[in-house]
């Protein structure tokens, strides 16, 4: 199944209220964007296309009645389902009156939650307020250099057509290998923030002393070697988007300063006192589980929430293996021209055989292998140039344990067998008496 064509908004500042809301309604097939603020919810409704709102009403500084009221006038046709833990009467005619739609009280099951979403979003006028064109289908075979026409492949590219015109923060999780980069530069050189910089940082190649001022810059005599003032990679990607490759290697510090980032959309140098208004799309990536992190207290639970606005979950290359012959046309088409000056081809053996291996190395390894087959074949890849190890294997059984005593006796016997037969030598090597060995050999 891909995705229905509603983006639905969640607000709510209980984390495991807005996870259980992403979870059910993922598996019904929407695409959601959450928030744990109303001020965060403002900032991706200002260049979000949304269909749905669904929104707690009790919550720190600024309530949900506030953004019911604000979304009654700024989005008119937009519906708004509220969830509360504190119903009454009073309660549910005061957000029908400011403009809700209908309302669910905690706790609610999947179901309750699938009719009202059903409701809400049946209530919206076939006029589309915001006059926007509908997303594009994907080509057939791609999406910027990405290649692929699974349907877990389309899932990904669905999304990004979602995101590429607006700033709400994403993560893009996924096995090394499988594209994280490939998918954030298409989110940014797919969308209107093309022509804007798109800076890319390896969290995980840079030295931790290094990281947060290479990320947020810093001002003369900072600490030892500021010999000026220098910007960051943050301050190089204002207007543009800033891809922060291996988060989960982020020291707690520069996880801090991100957090202030996401929150003010503002950066400090480090040294300074001054704040700089940036806007910045953000995009992280990792191969590692951040919620087991956050178990370890090496990263912070506030800011995965707020780098999770939107989940990208790339794919392992062997849940879409069906990709795996436009992948490698691609890869001889790009080192043919390179290495032979002309296009390669491979043989139904050879493609076969990659067909079925499992990749545990994803596209990377992949296009490693397809690299070193066009080096070394002559113009069409064969068996014999594809890796060993992506062959054919026979498993043999594996040799069954024996019992000590089993293995003792062989032994014993081997002795016999270098003594001729003679006992009392025997029975010398082995350190016994005959009477022992006797013993032993029945």
């Amino acid at each position: 199944m891909l995705l229905k064509k509603e983006n639905i908004l969640l607000v709510d500042d209980d984390i495991d209220i807005l996870e259980l809301l992403q979870r059910h309604l993922k598996s019904m097939d929407y695409h959601t964007y959450k928030a744990v603020s109303v001020k965060e919810a403002l900032y991706i409704l200002k260049d979000t296309e949304i269909d749905l709102l669904v929104t707690d009403i009790n919550m720190p500084e600024i309530d949900g009645l506030e953004l019911v009221k604000y979304v009654a006038e700024h989005y008119p046709n937009m519906p708004k389902l509220v969830v509360t833990g504190f119903p009454s009467v009073e309660d549910a005619s005061n957000v029908i009156k400011h403009g809700a739609t209908d309302y669910l009280t905690k706790p609610f099951t999947k179901i309750e939650l699938d009719l009202a979403v059903k409701k809400a979003l049946a209530s919206k006028e076939a006029k589309d307020v915001f006059n926007a064109p509908p997303i594009k289908s994907v080509a057939n075979n791609g999406y910027a250099d990405m290649i692929g026409n699974s349907e877990a492949f389309q899932k990904v590219t669905e999304i990004i057509a979602r995101v590429k015109d607006n700033r709400a923060t994403v993560l893009v999780r996924g096995e090394s290998g499988t594209g994280k980069e490939l998918v954030a530069r298409s989110i940014h050189y797919s969308g209107k923030f093309s022509r804007a910089p798109f800076i890319a940082v390896n969290c995980g190649a840079i030295p931790e002393n290094l990281l947060e001022a290479e990320l947020f810059g810093y001002t003369k005599g900072a600490f030892t070697g500021a010999n000026e003032n220098r910007n960051g990679f943050f301050q190089a990607a204002d207007k543009g988007t800033i891809f922060l490759d291996e988060i989960g290697n982020a020291p707690l510090p520069v996880q801090n300063r991100l957090l202030r980032v996401l929150q003010e959309k503002e950066v400090t140098k480090i040294g300074s006192q001054k704040a700089e208004k940036l806007e910045v799309r953000v995009i992280a990536a990792t191969n590692s589980d951040l919620e087991e992190l956050i178990q370890k207290k090496t990263f912070r639970e506030d800011l995965f929430y707020r780098l999770s606005v939107v989940a990208i979950d790339v794919p392992p290359l062997r849940e879409r293996s069906s990709d795996i012959p436009l992948l490698v046309e691609k890869f001889m088409q790009k080192y043919g021209v390179e290495y032979k000056d002309r296009f390669v081809r491979i043989t139904d053996d050879a493609l076969d055989i990659l067909e079925r291996y499992s990749w545990p190395g994803n596209i990377r390894e992949l296009e490693n292998v397809v690299q070193h087959a066009v080096i070394m074949c002559d113009g069409t890849i064969k068996m014999e140039h594809l890796p060993e190890e992506l062959k054919y294997k026979i498993d043999f059984p594996t040799k069954g344990f024996k019992t000590l005593l089993e293995k003792e006796k062989e032994y014993i016997q081997e002795v016999l067998i270098s003594t001729q037969g003679n006992k009392t030598k025997a029975a010398e090597i082995l350190g016994i008496n005959r009477k022992t060995l006797r013993e032993k050999l029945k």
